[in-house]
C-alpha cells in the first residue's frame, strides 16, 4: 500500500492518459465511417497516430532536458487535448490525420516523462513491485478504454470527444499537484537501429511483425468488426478481448521463453498466430461469442511476441547497450506500426474484411520461416537474460527494465 501511495500520482496520470488515448482510435474509425470517410482514410488516421508516436519518442527526452518533467508533461498533454478537441470542429480526414499526429506525440511524450520519473524514484527493493503495478495500470487503462467504445459511440460526436478531452486534461492534474521534487533529466539514449540488427536480425523482424499485428488490429479492427456485423458496443468488446488475451498470455509466454530456446518460442507463437487468424476469420459467421473468443485467442498468440523478441535480443547485448537496444527495438516497432493501419485498410477495400488477417498471417509466416533459418546460423546463448514483459510506450522504457534484464539468477 505504501508503494502505491508513493507512486499514486504517476499511476493515476497513466491510467487517465491510457483511457483517453486508447479510446480515440476506435472512436475515430466508427465516427469517420459514419461520416463518409473511406476505409483507407480511416486506416491513414491510425498510421498518422504512430507517426506522432515516433516523433514524441524522439522529442520528449530533449524537451525534458530543456524545460523539466512537469512542463514537458503539460506540453504533451495540451497537444493531446488539442488533437482530441479539434475533431469536433471539422470533419475532414486530412485535418483529423494532422490532429492524430498531435495525439500520438502526446502519448509518447507523456509516457516518456512518467517512465523517466519512475526510473528516478524506484529502488532495487521496490523495482519489481513498482513495474508490476505500472504494467497493471497500463493494461487496465487500455482495457477500460476499449470497453468504453460502445458508450462513446452512442453519444453525440461532440460529447464523446469532449469526454476524451476531459480525461486527457485530467491526466495532467496528479503530476501538476504532486509535491515530489522533479528528478534530474537522464541522458537521452542514442537512437541506433543498426545495433538491434547486429545483435539479432530475428528480433528486429519479430518486433516489426508484432507491430503489424497489434497496430492493424487496434486501428483497423473496428472496420473489420463493422464488416462482420458487430455493433459499436460489440466492437469495443472485440478489441477488449484482444487486450485481455494478450495480458493473460504474458505469464505462460515468459515461462516458456525462460525454459526453452526463445527462437522456438517465437516460431511456435507465429504458427499459433497464423492459426488464430484463420480461426478469427472462420468464426465471423458463428455468432458474437465465437468472434469474441477468437479475438482473445488472437491476442494471446500475438501479444507476447514483442517481449520474447526483446528478451532474445538482450541475450546478445551487454549491460551498457540495454537502453539503446530497447530504443532501437522500439524504433522498428514504430516503423511497422506506421505502415500497418493504412496498408491493411486498403487491403480490406480491395479484397474484403478477411484481408486484415491474411496480411497479418503473411507476416507471421515470414517470421516463422526466418526463425527456422536463423537457428542454422548460430546457437542459442548459454547465458540468457530473464524474460521481461516490455511495454511499447517510449524509447526510454529500457532504463526501467535494465536492472531486471541484468539479473542472472535463473531460479
Amino acid at each position: 500500500m505504501r508503494l502505491i501511495i508513493s507512486f499514486a500520482a504517476l499511476f493515476l496520470s497513466v491510467l487517465l492518459l491510457q483511457v483517453s488515448s486508447g479510446g480515440v482510435g476506435p472512436l475515430d474509425a466508427l465516427t469517420g465511417l459514419e461520416n463518409g470517410f473511406t476505409r483507407g482514410e480511416v486506416g491513414f488516421l491510425g498510421s498518422m497516430h504512430f507517426v506522432g508516436f515516433f516523433v514524441g519518442c524522439w522529442w520528449a527526452p530533449r524537451l525534458m532536458g530543456n524545460v523539466g518533467h512537469s512542463r514537458a508533461f503539460a506540453v504533451f498533454t495540451a497537444m493531446g487535448a488539442i488533437g482530441l478537441a479539434g475533431h469536433i470542429l471539422i470533419f475532414d480526414p486530412t485535418a483529423w490525420a494532422i490532429l492524430r499526429v498531435g495525439s500520438g506525440i502526446c502519448v509518447a511524450g507523456c509516457y516518456t516523462v512518467v517512465e523517466s520519473w519512475l526510473q528516478a524514484k524506484v529502488t532495487n527493493e521496490n523495482r519489481g513491485r513498482a513495474m508490476g503495478t505500472y504494467r497493471l495500470v497500463d493494461m487496465g487503462g487500455s482495457l477500460v478504454a476499449q470497453l468504453m467504445i460502445g458508450s462513446l459511440a452512442s453519444l453525440e460526436t461532440y460529447l464523446a470527444y469532449n469526454l476524451l478531452t476531459i480525461l486527457c486534461c485530467a491526466s495532467l492534474l496528479p503530476l501538476a499537484l504532486t509535491r515530489v521534487p522533479q528528478p534530474e533529466t537522464p541522458d537521452t539514449p542514442r537512437l541506433r537501429p543498426a545495433l538491434a540488427w547486429r545483435r539479432s536480425p530475428l528480433a528486429v523482424l519479430a518486433v516489426v511483425v508484432a507491430a503489424l499485428s497489434a497496430a492493424s488490429f487496434r486501428m483497423v479492427g473496428p472496420i473489420y468488426g463493422q464488416e462482420v456485423g458487430l455493433e459499436a458496443g460489440q466492437i469495443g468488446l472485440f478489441l477488449a478481448a484482444f487486450v485481455a488475451g494478450g495480458a493473460v498470455a504474458q505469464y505462460p509466454a515468459g515461462w516458456l521463453a525462460d525454459k526453452f530456446d526463445r527462437r522456438w518460442v517465437m516460431v511456435w507463437l507465429s504458427l499459433a498466430s497464423v492459426v488464430s487468424c484463420a480461426i478469427t476469420v472462420a468464426s465471423s459467421g458463428l455468432g458474437t461469442t465465437a468472434v469474441m473468443a477468437s479475438a482473445a485467442f488472437f491476442g494471446f498468440t500475438t501479444f507476447p511476441i514483442y517481449s520474447v523478441a526483446a528478451a532474445h535480443a538482450h541475450d546478445f547485448a551487454t549491460s551498457e547497450e540495454r537502453v539503446e537496444l530497447s530504443a532501437a527495438l522500439m524504433f522498428f516497432y514504430a516503423t511497422g506500426a506506421i505502415a500497418a493501419p493504412w496498408t491493411t485498410s486498403r487491403l480490406i477495400d480491395l479484397f474484403g474484411a478477411s484481408a486484415l488477417f491474411t496480411f497479418i498471417s503473411v507476416g507471421h509466416i515470414l517470421l516463422l520461416v526466418y526463425g527456422l533459418a536463423r537457428m542454422q546460423v548460430r546457437n542459442a546463448p548459454d547465458d540468457r537474460t530473464p524474460y521481461v514483459y516490455a511495454p511499447r510506450t517510449s524509447f526510454t522504457i529500457g532504463r526501467l527494465l535494465r536492472r531486471q534484464r541484468d539479473r542472472k539468477d535463473r531460479s
